[in-house]
């Protein structure tokens, strides 16, 4: 006979970007983040931000705060709330259920009256106009009036897989426009001193292309060389 897990787990135990090392990552864009971590720490591209086209800001950087949820059910990401801290960005599992909604307004208003940066998940949201209104940047699947249970069980605070990336309480959220960026723990100081390459880099370009750059110039070094064949 299985056992009958309890119906809420909590971690209680939790780790915190510094100050500095949160503060080191506002306004940067996603790209930015990704290329310091060598093209990867992209969520899927099924979770798009809400709201986009409109007035929203899509914007946020903030500590991961996480929930996991079973298929249909919120009870993590109500239990969250409790626990969430200024800045915060929750990102609530969802198991990639796209039958109901994972938030509506109400989960949203209530993310950012607890001083939350922002929601991610991998499930689809609700209350479309309510949510915009609110102004919380929200990052999810899309859209469905279907509504979720909270019965449980449910964790509040331990690992989340969401959007093929394993996201740890106390991970780096970047997202914007383009997407939701993971930056582990482990690896944030490495990823903050690797960003000012990435800017210089990327300004370099910038001064290229406002040259009339057509072309990167290891392409056509390459296009030039002795191991191209035409046919």
């Amino acid at each position: 006979m299985i056992e009958e897990p309890p119906r809420l787990k909590i971690n209680s135990k939790r780790k915190r970007p510094s100050v500095a090392q949160i503060a080191a990552f506002q306004g940067v864009p996603t790209g930015f983040v990704v290329d310091a971590m060598h093209g990867k720490g992209a969520l899927s591209g099924t979770i798009a931000p809400i709201g986009f086209g409109r007035d929203i800001d899509c914007v946020a950087a903030g500590p991961a705060f996480t929930a996991d949820n079973r298929p249909s059910d919120i009870m993590g990401t109500l239990a969250a709330l409790n626990f969430l801290q200024d800045g915060d960005v929750m990102v609530a599992g969802f198991a990639g259920f796209q039958g109901c909604a994972s938030a509506g307004d109400r989960v949203s208003q209530m993310i950012k009256n607890r001083g939350g940066a922002g929601y991610v998940t991998d499930g689809p949201m609700r209350d479309y106009a309510g949510v915009v209104e609110v102004g919380l940047p929200c990052w999810c699947t899309g859209l469905t009036p279907n509504s979720p249970y909270a019965s449980g069980p449910a964790t509040v605070g331990l690992p989340v897989d969401i959007g093929g990336v394993r996201v740890e309480t106390g991970d780096m959220i970047v997202a914007d426009r383009d997407g939701v960026v993971v930056v582990p723990f482990a690896r944030i100081d490495a990823v903050i001193a690797a960003l000012g390459s990435v800017r210089a880099a990327e300004e370099a370009l910038d001064a290229e292309l406002s040259a009339d750059l057509t072309l990167p110039s290891g392409i056509l070094q390459i296009i030039e060389g002795d191991d191209v064949s035409y046919v």
